[in-house]
């Protein structure tokens, strides 16, 4: 998968989040939840977007741990949907996976990318 995918994908899951929580009833938990997943969705994607123009490495690696905590808060908040039994766990498992597997891809990268990486090289 090559950058441009991972933009189309990160926005798309992104749109999905928004959706999902638009669905959310408005009682207070709802609305809190509401509110921090579409924080995190979308700032997947718009963090991922600014990696992919960072002028250096370093800057790649710091914005892509970015995107690697956000992915991970979303994934948070969809599990946390199925534990208040906000949602039944059908309805969000596409989700789920798809943010599993967005981190994975995320934390590879980073890996392959970050300064460790470098280090290891040269010893």
């Amino acid at each position: 998968m090559n950058a441009e995918d991972l933009k189309k994908q990160t926005k798309n899951f992104a749109h999905r989040c928004v959706k999902l929580s638009s669905s959310l009833s408005e009682n207070s938990l709802g609305c809190h939840i509401k509110k921090q997943l579409i924080r995190s969705s979308t700032s997947v994607a718009a963090n991922y977007r600014a990696a992919c123009m960072s002028q250096s490495k370093a800057s790649f690696v710091a914005k892509l741990s970015v995107v690697v905590e956000e992915i991970d808060e979303t994934l948070f908040w969809i599990e946390f949907l199925t534990d208040e039994n906000l949602v039944h766990k059908d309805k969000v498992q596409d989700l789920y996976e798809e943010a599993g597997e967005l981190t994975a891809i995320f934390v590879a990268s980073r890996k392959t990318s970050g300064p460790r990486n470098d280090l290891a090289k040269t010893n």
